[in-house]
């Protein structure tokens, strides 16, 4: 098995696990407090992400050292309180529906990149953010008279994670992907634990396997994305991505019994085309720059 067959093996884990993973977050969010049920995934992150630092090249004492360290803890405080939206939304919007809504976060990366990284954005890729926006008001139906305004959580989710993977494009220059991975882990842990405590609910004894389970697959996700991207680039894995919201739709639908209305079907159908021609867009750039630097040499 060659290295690039082996980096898309471990996106289709990565990606499996992360429907497992919201799955798992709507059964104990209907529950217990998002917050809480956060903290204590993110708990078995921050142990999780130590022990990779420890066994990297350096071990923690290089892991820890960064030059953006309010970059870096920023970034965590922005992933915490992301998941925990998510996981509200889980419960008010329905899986099927955040997981639709929330393919637009690529989009949003691209529109935020102009003024926070200081990208340019052509009138290709700015045609395709017109049509991802399109796409996302096909799935909110504004014009229909149940429209719920609950259903801007999962938006403000993917705002929150768009910011999250800026903040990380702005530190890889600087420091490697374990101090990303670290800062990300401990930072968001820190944060949840100064909140979540004081929304503390005694954990039923049959709930315990599926926060064991949630634990778990949030730190066997990661670790499989990390070793596809260091397998593969990032336009190569982005296009697979788009199949966790297939995946999520099926245990929306399966497990918890939502329904998917014509609208959400469109709508994520629009998105996700708009998504995969963004990151098309940004891969022919990419190899256009090379080329560019190869003739200058």
């Amino acid at each position: 098995m060659n290295s690039k067959t082996l980096g898309y093996l471990y996106v289709l884990l990565a990606i499996t696990i992360f429907a497992g993973q919201d799955a798992f977050s709507k059964l104990l969010g209907d529950k217990y407090p998002p917050i809480m049920v956060t903290m204590i995934r993110f708990w078995a992150f921050a142990v999780f992400v130590v022990l990779l630092a420890a066994t990297s090249p350096g071990g923690l004492r290089r892991a820890v050292v960064t030059k953006r360290p309010v970059l870096q803890v920023i970034r965590g405080m922005l992933l915490v309180s992301e998941v925990v939206v998510v996981v509200i939304s889980f419960t008010i919007a329905g899986l099927a529906m955040t997981q639709s809504i929330f393919q637009a976060t690529p989009l949003m990366i691209t529109l935020l990149s102009v003024p926070l990284l200081g990208e340019t954005v052509g009138w290709r890729r700015g045609v395709a953010l017109a049509a991802g926006l399109v796409g996302v008001l096909i799935i909110l139906n504004p014009t229909d008279v149940h429209f719920d305004i609950r259903l801007l959580l999962p938006l403000c989710a993917g705002f929150m994670f768009a910011l999250y993977s800026i903040a990380t494009r702005a530190v890889s220059s600087t420091d490697s992907a374990v101090t990303s991975v670290f800062y990300a882990g401990v930072a968001g842990a820190a944060l949840a634990s100064v909140i979540g405590p004081f929304y503390w609910t005694p954990i039923a004894m049959e709930d315990w396997p599926a926060m064991a389970a949630l634990c778990i697959c949030g730190a066997t996700s990661h670790y499989f994305m990390i070793k596809a991207y260091s397998l593969l680039r990032a336009v190569e894995v982005q296009p697979l991505t788009y199949l966790q919201l297939v995946m999520g739709v099926a245990v929306a639908v399966i497990f918890f019994g939502e329904t998917i209305s014509i609208n959400m079907a469109i709508g994520a159908v629009v998105v996700v085309g708009a998504g995969l021609f963004t990151v098309w867009r940004e891969y022919r750039l990419g190899i256009r720059e090379e080329k560019m630097e190869i003739s200058k040499a």
